[in-house]
């Protein structure tokens, strides 16, 4: 029987939207814990509880392991730290029986402790006595929880670790080897790092990859020092030493297509006695893939450049433009609502857009020269060029058009959604992350063709693409909410979901009274979370290289770290860079 042995539970997610939100690893040790079991030690199981509207839910739980009363967890708690609120925690320990589940005995509760999460995060380590039912004390009991803050573009290693000639501890059978690896601080203190699963009667046991975030492995240190024990497992919790190591990261990325890093497996007390001691076995790093995880900012410092487009809704529910009442009626004194959602939207997106040109579009009216209707037509006539120079060519392209069309209908959107996301495809064209769109879709109604729609929005969420749709008027736009993957996963008609949530969906009159940034600021929150979805850059790698202060960023190595080098520049807008940081409070806050 391993003696650590994976509990699952139900994910629960910490809070909801927020407006700042950072990632944080807890880790979790205890000490002294009560003894339950009558031949063994306790089992122990820590159980992370989260408050949400007053009621106590399960939000993780850590492995079991084995007849231990200091046990050190290798399960790292992930959560959403919220800087503007109360985030209470309660962390519960149990003795498990045979089985995953938390028994309802008292005797199978060993103590738990209430706090927050800022108090955690602002303290890094927090040490704090268990406390079993009515306050009293489990003992000399304590539970120590360690915070580390995750920053977006650390990334993870993925390690795969096998040994050879390990020494053989067992009397009737062969060692029954784990791996444990520690990080040792700044303190010189060792935190637990990850601990492999238990290679039953094997002495060249090949452990599961695993993977780990840079941070906990070597908080982002190369050379930081990591020590690595060998041990064979014992169902009561005396474990035999087997042998150790130490290394640094900078000494793993050493492997190469072919090589491998090798280790002896060193015991301190024989190496002393015996004088022709050479080690207790060999450790060997067989595979190492490194994961950079890029955030928006870094594409967007690299050079990737926000192609937007604008879509307009011309169907006949808007009134007739000459009219005062009509959504689409230019007042030469006050912006019309289509307007003042193009203009705050599209100031923002044309600062990341080196050449200043958008792609204008319509749907739902009748246009010259044969009257037929159209759900996807170039508002400037030119269907070989359908870009406008900066956002005053699009309010230009949309004013003169006005006077040309019929409205008409119905309301359908997938043709151009499926366009822009062909587009976006590049038909494999791009091999770099240099462009993401932005598609804007401004309507007074609720979809017709709602089937096709979904559709689409599925084909686009593979692609490196969002969906902003602004609803205008007073229309009840209910419905438009299925759209909107905030209170669910989006799913086309077949019952295929979205891999990543593109849309976001605002009614315009929710920001009548509010300046137009408050509108940027609310429709394009989602972006940098969008961008950075799952596989959205599959066929877009790194992201490319971008003058910086003077500089060549090469965000483009996969193993080394972000290297700054000198190579020809790309050409770009002189303003590009100018307006980064003033521009990305806009888009990366809420």
């Amino acid at each position: 029987m391993n003696d650590v042995q994976e509990a699952t539970s139900p994910g629960t997610s910490l809070s909801g939207p927020a407006t700042c939100v950072s990632k944080v690893e807890l880790r979790v040790s205890c000490k002294a814990l009560l003894d339950r079991d009558t031949l063994n030690k306790s089992d122990p199981c820590v159980m992370l509880m989260v408050q949400t509207n007053g009621q106590w839910t399960e939000l993780d739980r850590t492995e079991v392991i084995k007849s231990n009363l200091h046990p050190v967890f290798a399960k790292v708690f992930m959560v959403d730290y919220y800087f503007e609120e109360v985030q209470k925690l309660r962390f519960e320990v149990y003795d498990i029986h045979g089985t995953h589940s938390i028994g309802g005995r008292d005797d199978d509760f060993l103590g738990g402790v209430e706090c927050t999460l800022g108090q955690i995060v602002a303290q890094k380590k927090m040490v704090k006595p268990l406390l079993l039912k009515y306050g009293k004390y489990a003992g000399k009991s304590t539970i120590t929880v360690h915070a580390e803050e995750i920053s977006g573009n650390n990334g993870y290693v993925e390690l795969s670790f096998c040994a050879k000639k390990l020494d053989d501890k067992d009397l009737f059978s062969k060692s029954d080897p784990f791996l444990e690896i520690y990080r040792i601080n700044d303190d010189e203190t060792e935190q637990l790092v990850h601990r492999t699963e238990v290679i039953k009667n094997n002495l060249n046991p090949v452990w599961e990859p695993f993977k780990v975030s840079l941070i906990s492995l070597c908080s982002c240190d190369d050379e930081r020092k990591l020590k690595c024990l060998v041990w064979d497992y014992d169902s009561r919790g005396k474990h035999d030493f087997i042998g150790e190591f130490y290394t640094t990261f900078r000494e793993m990325q050493k492997i190469s297509s072919g090589n491998k890093v090798t280790w002896d497996c060193v015991n301190p007390k024989y190496k002393q006695k015996k004088r022709n001691y050479k080690n207790s076995g060999l450790v060997i790093l067989s595979d190492l893939k490194l994961h950079r995880v890029y955030s928006f900012l870094d594409y967007i410092m690299g050079g990737c450049q926000i192609h937007f487009t604008v879509a307009i809704d011309f169907t006949a529910s808007n009134g007739d433009p000459r009219n005062s009442c009509s959504l689409h009626y230019i007042n030469p004194y006050q912006p019309n609502e289509y307007l003042k959602a193009l203009i705050a939207v599209g100031e923002i997106c044309q600062d990341y857009d080196s050449d200043k040109r958008f792609s204008a579009l319509g749907f739902g009216a009748r246009i010259p020269p044969n009257y037929e209707v159209s759900h996807d037509f170039a508002i400037n006539f030119n269907p070989d060029d359908d870009e406008c120079e900066e956002i005053q060519g699009v309010v230009e392209a949309y004013q003169n058009c006005l006077p040309k069309i019929q409205l008409y209908g119905p309301t359908n959107v997938s043709p151009i959604i499926s366009r822009i996301g062909r587009l976006a495809a590049g038909d494999g064209i791009i091999k770099d992350a240099s462009r993401y769109h932005i598609l804007l879709i401004l309507t007074d109604g609720v979809v017709t063709d709602m089937a096709d729609t979904r559709e689409a929005i599925v084909r686009a969420s593979y692609q490196p693409l969002s969906i902003i749709i602004v609803g205008v008027g007073n229309a009840d736009f209910t419905d438009m909410q299925i759209l909107d993957g905030d209170d669910g996963v989006l799913r086309s008609p077949k019952g295929e979901p979205v891999l990543r949530d593109i849309v976001q969906f605002v009614p315009f009159r929710d920001f009548k009274t509010a300046s137009p940034a408050a509108l940027a600021k609310c429709v394009l929150a989602e972006v940098p979370k969008q961008s950075m979805g799952p596989i959205v850059w599959s066929s877009h790698s790194s992201p490319p290289l971008k003058q910086y202060q003077g500089q060549y960023l090469d965000l483009t190595a996969d193993v080394a770290p972000y290297s700054w080098s000198c190579l020809s520049p790309p050409s770009l807008s002189s303003s590009f860079m100018d307006s980064l940081q003033d521009s990305m409070s806009v888009l990366t806050h809420r």
